[in-house]
């Protein structure tokens, strides 16, 4: 694992202000709080200092320790252990198997000479569990008894609460509320002294090491295991992180968060609590001493007192991003939280991951870049600046200071390599797209889809059309002239139609149409703009554009007109007179345009029907005069010219009838005289000047369609007539009338037609006739007597409604009142209503409103 820098050693407190040239004066304990320092020695002596921290102009961190005092205790041992009590200002100290209090400026032993006799070591509680602010709770191990002791400590005097037994000599201990850890002499325990109950942890043998326990948090601690491990535990017997890896001959060890540092014969070594990794290896010799105070890491030797000063986290931050160890970066940032303010942390934090996310990106892994810049909440044109010429001409975005990363610009990033560099920018676009839409993109909308455009369009990006036909915020100068660039013509229309300018954009799209500019894109293009044209509700650009269509395409180009959306139809933007006047050059799109007025919306226009009938008949006489090769042509325009005469009522027959004359158009004249009424003569036409006697056929069942059932047996009556007189000479005509009649029997007055048939004529040969008239005579009949038998049942009804009513008795007396105007009745005469109520025959003569209980009804 490479190291970071997260500490310096720095010298506290040199030899000689210490102990001169005392060669056999040693320290044994350190006690740091605040700015006070307290050097315990071999002599019996207790030395107190006070340290100025400085910061150098170099940056380094420098410390300076001034000395208030020494004294002696009065014993010959040395001083043991040292622990500072601020609240009661006091300090505590081992020696010589005592506890003694003195006091923190004095040095000098409180009056009452309050002491505790039989400790080997001892441990102050820093999560208390009484209240008492003005004592302190210590945790003392017993010199030859298997016994802890708990004591309050006051300013002037202890008391002993509480002594717990334990299974083997505890060795050594730290306090959390009720929790002890302990290190005895085969294994480690938790220990509640309130209840008694413990937890074993693991073992480890003291003789082989020395044990180490420190508290490092509410209700965890730090303890050194078996094979050079720094374990975690809880008050609970359970390890929430992952061991630490020391040396497999640690002194001691300290806290300073997120590190646990560790101390052996030859190196101080630093883990981190996030990760479990080792960070730094700093050499330090003949070092016996490890201890934190208050986030302040001492080591000592047995001459001279060191601090290690952490780096500022941010430093170390920022020293990993340089080193690409992002990961670590990340998780140290993350461990920072609880020593910074929430609001700097926030700021400080957002940009760790956004400079983090610039590493990942420049070594190519996007999808972890992608997560950083989305969770570090990018301003994405940091990202979009790496690109030159992306951001708009008119953007104002400046890239942050002190900037992100190290990069100019793209090129720079992949060192020239084409190939990274289209991958960088195919990241972009994905990116780009998905923020557009998001948070991310408030405030600078254009900046982003104006890159996104330009990025597409460089790549040829089958996106790039997407973009334009959505909402979208690009900027139209920047836009016009990078799609111009890279001859996006229509994609150019589709901007310039965005912006408003659909002048512009059609003669764009017209000017590739034409093969003045070239653009690939679309290959319907013209069908395109014939479309836009359509929807379009700019009416002087239609006809500006009109007469291109049309030449282009007649057919095609009149779907301009005949397509318009259905709610501009209805608010009748476009005049069909003016239309039909701009269509007279174009004959074809004519035809089609008339067809649209009158097939497919039904305009009721005289002008219209007659125009179209006459550019029919026109195209009819035209492809008759032509080759043979028209004929199919010919008989499909015959075909529409014969529908709309049979189906239309409003166009000029007289008119038709003229022009048609001499035309060799039987059908046609048939159709016209039917529309006047001359039904003899159109079948006459059919029939003897044409021969088709199925078209005459047909002629009957169109010309009765909707009429009564008279007018059908007419006309079918007067075919059969025409049919009949031809007599013997035309057996062809009495073939037909024989299939006329059992084809249609339905349409014959049988009675009639049994008058006029020839004598000669057979009874199997009109069978069909016959069955059928009487299978219709007989259902005449029967539902006529169904009809009737329905009607007498309905008034029998009535009857019987009648009786009950003039059956039922109704008592009259002079104590019934009239329900109108409440008085009795003097006479017999009364009106009764259907639902019982009497009233007098003036009152229901003069009556406006109905009784109000009960309501009279409608009277009987």
């Amino acid at each position: 694992m490479m190291n970071i820098k997260a500490f310096t050693l720095v010298s506290a407190v040199e030899r000689e202000l210490l102990m001169g040239d005392k060669e056999h004066v040693n320290i044994e304990c350190v006690e740091c709080c605040g700015r006070n320092l307290y050097v315990g020695t071999s002599d019996c002596f207790i030395y107190h200092f006070l340290l100025e921290e400085k910061v150098l102009p170099a940056g380094t961190t420098a410390f300076t320790a001034a000395k208030q005092l020494h004294r002696h205790l009065g014993f010959k041992k040395p001083v043991s252990e040292l622990r500072a009590a601020s609240a009661l200002d006091r300090l505590l100290v081992l020696c010589d198997s005592c506890i003694s209090l003195v006091g923190m400026r004095s040095l000098e032993p409180v009056p009452s000479g309050a002491r505790i006799k039989g400790a080997s070591t001892f441990a102050l509680n820093e999560n208390p569990v009484g209240g008492d602010p003005f004592c302190v709770e210590v945790c003392i191990l017993s010199v030859k008894r298997r016994t802890i002791q708990v004591f309050l400590v006051y300013e002037d005097r202890v008391q002993i609460v509480k002594e717990v037994s334990t299974p083997e000599q505890p060795l050594a201990v730290a306090v959390d509320g009720h929790f002890l850890c302990l290190a005895l002499s085969t294994q480690y325990i938790i220990l509640n002294y309130s209840t008694g109950l413990s937890q074993d942890l693991f073992p480890y043998c003291s003789e082989e090491k020395r044990p180490i326990v420190k508290r490092i948090g509410r209700q965890e601690f730090l303890l050194a295991g078996p094979g050079g491990l720094g374990m975690f535990a809880t008050v609970a017997g359970i390890s929430q992180r992952a061991p630490v890896h020391w040396s497999e001959n640690v002194i001691g060890a300290a806290v300073c968060f997120p590190y646990v540092l560790a101390l052996d014969s030859e190196f101080i070594t630093v883990h981190s609590m996030l990760d479990q990794q080792q960070k730094q290896t700093l050499p330090f010799k003949e070092g016996h001493i490890l201890q934190d105070f208050e986030g302040r890491v001492i080591v000592a030797t047995s001459k001279g007192v060191y601090i290690l000063v952490p780096l500022p986290l941010e430093k170390q931050i920022q020293d990993l991003l340089a080193s690409r160890r992002v990961e670590e970066a990340l998780v140290l940032a993350k461990g920072a939280r609880r020593n910074i303010p929430k609001e700097k942390f926030q700021v400080m934090y957002r940009r760790i991951l956004q400079q983090a996310g610039f590493i990942q990106f420049a070594q190519l892994q996007f999808l972890e870049a992608k997560e950083l810049f989305r969770s570090g909440q990018l301003d994405v044109r940091e990202l979009i600046s790496l690109h030159p010429f992306l951001l708009p001409t008119s953007s104002s975005f400046t890239r942050s200071h002190p900037p992100l990363h190290e990069y100019a610009d793209l090129n720079q990033l992949t060192q020239g390599d084409q190939e990274k560099m289209a991958k960088c920018k195919r990241f972009l676009m994905s990116y780009l797209n998905e923020v557009r839409s998001t948070e991310v993109a408030n405030g600078y909308k254009e900046d982003i889809d104006t890159a996104l455009l330009k990025l597409y369009a460089e790549a040829d990006h089958d996106s790039l059309l997407d973009l334009l036909v959505t909402e979208n915020f690009c900027l139209l100068p920047d836009s016009a002239a990078w799609l111009e660039k890279h001859r996006k013509y229509f994609a150019l229309g589709l901007l310039y139609h965005y912006n408003n300018q659909d002048a512009a954009a059609v003669q764009l799209w017209v000017n590739i149409v034409n093969g003045d500019i070239q653009d690939s894109t679309r290959a319907d293009l013209y069908e395109y703009v014939v479309d836009f044209l359509t929807y379009c509700s700019d009416q002087q650009l239609v006809w500006t554009y009109a007469d291109w269509v049309l030449r282009k395409s007649e057919e095609v180009g009149v779907q301009v007109f005949t397509k318009r959306p259905l709610d501009e139809l209805q608010q009748k933007s476009f005049n069909p007179d003016d239309i039909i006047s701009c269509l007279k050059k174009f004959p074809k799109a004519l035809v089609k345009y008339l067809e649209h007025l009158v097939v497919d919306r039904s305009v009721q226009k005289e002008e219209y029907h007659t125009h179209l009938a006459v550019l029919y008949l026109e195209e009819v006489l035209r492809q008759r005069a032509a080759s043979s090769s028209s004929d199919a042509s010919a008989t499909e325009t015959q075909t529409k010219l014969r529908r709309l005469l049979q189906k239309s009522d409003l166009y000029r027959v007289h008119f038709l009838i003229e022009r048609i004359q001499g035309a060799r158009l039987p059908v046609e004249r048939a159709i016209l005289h039917g529309k006047l009424g001359e039904h003899e003569q159109a079948l006459r036409v059919l029939v003897h000047e044409l021969g088709d006697t199925a078209a005459a056929e047909d002629y009957c069942l169109w010309s009765s369609e909707g009429q009564d059932t008279p007018c059908r047996q007419r006309l079918f009556h007067t075919l059969l007539a025409m049919y009949l007189q031809a007599g013997p000479t035309a057996p062809e005509l009495t073939v037909a009338a024989v299939d006329l009649l059992n084809h249609h029997a339905a349409e014959f007055d049988a009675a009639q037609v049994l008058q006029l048939l020839p004598g000669s004529w057979s009874v199997q040969l009109l069978c069909p006739f016959l069955i059928g008239a009487m299978r219709g005579s007989i259902h005449a009949r029967r539902t006529a007597q169904v009809a009737l038998g329905l009607a007498r049942s309905e008034n029998l009804l009535y009857a019987a409604n009648k009786m009950k009513l003039k059956g039922s008795a109704i008592r009259l007396s002079d104590q019934k009142l009239c329900q109108l105007c409440q008085h009795p009745f003097a006479e017999p005469a009364f009106v009764r209503y259907p639902n019982g109520g009497l009233v007098h025959p003036h009152c229901a003569a003069s009556r406006h409103r109905a009784p109000s209980s009960p309501s009279p009804g409608t009277r009987t």
